[in-house]
């Protein structure tokens, strides 16, 4: 099996432009390949996983990976999957946003000896005149094709503003300035991209000649990766101070039953024969899935001690042991506390265990709330935090937070 079909195989490739041509780039190691990422936020989060994953698989067949920032196109934000205007970033912060993603990209992709590339789209883009972009990339756009695009579409009926109609040029014109530039003879993305990969493709071949070497092919995203990239930003980052090992763990021991067997395709490098038995697994059975599915994405995010830690840690607490070794602490001060203590709806919510006094409300009355393993059932509860080792404080089955007072 060569890997383009494994990709195949694997679930991740929705749709491409030129089959046998990207089929024969990617199986002999002589793809240069592009993935944006926009610097929306200073870590990358579990939207972008698969597309990491992705490139480390390419690479791994010989393939070079180019990592795009947009430190050009995040001025104006993407409207796709949108159903308002992004909230507009200072150049500072999309400069720090950006010497973020490296590092946590290091983690999957090699960038010694020129084998991978990161660039910043405003190298670019911030330099360009705006009639030469017009008459240079914006003459081979129809408003017609542009606004039959699912990405517009979905912003029609609200407004579209004009600095968001852009985009679709702007993200073309990387593509052809990566072609022109570094040799990049093929972009990726997800399936709600489709319409601005394919413009770049169409400029490069209309400005250079229907025969430029430039392919597009997109990403099969399921249910489980639709919600990645929908829900879980600023919910699961890659970043362990944002999200700890343990808590990216928990995230994927939680993966629906439906959906493990997906992940491990997409999202892991066991062999697909080692997932096809553990795809014979019903009922409870399939926690060993899940289990692995969450060690193995743990550790190629955190490394193989943390997903470890998180691992024993997860057994411990599920499995009655309750230990207090490795799962998330909240240090509050003292000075927030009366009396060393503190009332359970207050704990709650400054644990990161619910969004709001009401929603923690709700979670105390409905029973799903405990301390150190004793339930409690009402909101004007005082929690004693004396304790030197801290207390452990539970919300539903799953998430758990220590909380110790300095």
């Amino acid at each position: 099996m060569g890997l383009y079909e494994e990709l195949q195989a694997r679930g991740l490739i929705a749709q491409v432009t030129d089959e046998e041509e990207i089929r024969e780039l990617i199986n002999s190691g002589k793809a240069t390949f592009y993935i944006g990422f926009d610097p929306t936020a200073d870590s990358l989060h579990i939207g972008h996983f698969m597309a990491l994953c992705l490139m480390k698989r390419l690479q791994m067949g010989g393939n070079k990976p180019i990592a795009l920032v947009g430190g050009g196109t995040g001025m104006i934000g993407d409207p796709t999957g949108r159903t308002d205007m992004r909230q507009m970033l200072t150049k500072e912060m999309i400069e720090h946003n950006c010497s973020c993603f490296k590092e946590q990209m290091s983690r999957f992709i090699d960038f010694s000896d020129g084998k991978a590339l990161m660039v910043n789209n405003a190298d670019w883009l911030l330099d360009l005149n705006y009639v030469e972009l017009l008459r240079e990339v914006g003459a081979h756009f129809t408003v017609n094709r542009m606004l039959a695009a699912e990405c517009y579409k979905q912003r029609w009926e609200k407004g579209l503003s004009f600095l968001e109609f852009n985009y679709m040029i702007m993200q073309s014109y990387d593509f052809y300035k990566l072609y022109q530039d570094y040799g990049c003879n093929m972009q990726f993305g997800g399936d709600d991209q489709w319409s601005n990969m394919l413009g770049g493709t169409e400029l490069i071949r209309r400005k250079l000649g229907r025969d430029a070497y430039a392919m597009t092919i997109t990403l099969l995203l399921t249910s489980e990766g639709k919600k990645m990239g929908k829900t879980a930003k600023g919910a699961v980052w890659l970043d362990p101070k944002k999200t700890s090992p343990y808590e990216f763990y928990q995230y994927w021991r939680n993966t629906g039953d439906a959906d493990v067997i997906k992940c491990l395709k997409m999202l892991t490098f066991l062999p697909l024969e080692e997932i096809a038995e553990l795809e014979k697994l019903e009922g409870s059975e399939l926690n060993r899935a899940k289990e692995i599915l969450a060690f193995e994405t743990t550790k190629m995010v955190h490394g193989e001690e943390e997903a470890k830690k998180a691992q024993e840690s997860a057994r411990a607490l599920f499995g009655g042991g309750a230990s207090m070794e490795n799962v998330p602490t909240v240090e509050l001060d003292s000075s927030e506390l009366a009396d060393g203590a503190l009332n359970i709806l207050d704990l709650l919510v400054k644990a990161g265990l619910a969004p709001s006094k009401s929603e923690a409300r709700r979670n105390v009355t409905q029973g799903g709330v405990s301390v150190d393993g004793e339930k409690v059932t009402d909101a004007a509860a005082l929690i004693s935090l004396d304790k030197a080792d801290g207390v452990m404080v539970r919300r539903g089955k799953k998430a758990y937070k220590k909380v110790i007072v300095k």
